[in-house]
């Protein structure tokens, strides 16, 4: 019986593991800037000149533990309320400044919950999307709502934004930007 216990106990442990390791894995990949097709080539050329393929998350010193407002260890910051059509969406920004060639981050909540039929893009730049990699929102039911993640052109435009694109479900899409934290 002492056994059957303890194996027990350790298969509690193993599947409360597993499941933290699954709610808290990494990012979703980017889709082409220009197409904005998950499955094209990511291959993209910087201002600079150099390339690369994809987006690398490597160990940049912080946790994916996706979260809302005042629950998270990404830190969100409250950049506003935005009108898109004729609904409103807050936005807020994670790990901290955007910086050239860095990881940004940002939390897209609608006004409405559609349990993540919405697709929720991102990007940091222009509105053109020339020089940025822009991201798919991962809709978090717990929250209901969208993490997207981004890397920063480096250069950083002058005048740079977030820029937020929702396509609903019956195919409208919706373009705004905020002012990221600099």
């Amino acid at each position: 019986m002492r056994l059957g216990g303890l194996l027990m106990r350790r298969m509690g442990f193993l599947t409360l593991i597993t499941t933290v390791a699954i709610a808290t894995a990494g990012c979703e990949k980017k889709e082409n800037a220009a197409t904005g097709d998950p499955k094209a080539d990511d291959t993209h050329v910087h201002a600079d000149g150099s390339t690369h393929d994809g987006h690398d998350h490597g160990d940049h010193g912080h946790d994916h533990g996706h979260h809302h407002h005042g629950h998270h260890i990404h830190d969100e910051v409250f950049l506003g309320k935005v009108t898109m059509g004729d609904m409103e969406v807050t936005i807020a920004q994670g790990h901290g400044k955007v910086e050239p060639g860095k990881e940004g981050h940002i939390v897209v909540k609608l006004p409405y919950s559609d349990d993540g039929e919405t697709v929720v893009r991102a990007w940091l730049g222009g509105k053109d999307r020339s020089e940025s990699i822009v991201g798919k929102g991962v809709y978090k039911s717990t929250y209901e709502d969208y993490d997207i993640h981004v890397e920063a052109p480096d250069p950083l435009p002058e005048d740079v934004k977030w820029w937020v694109e929702v396509e609903k479900p019956d195919g409208t899409k919706l373009v705004t930007s905020i002012a990221p934290i600099k």
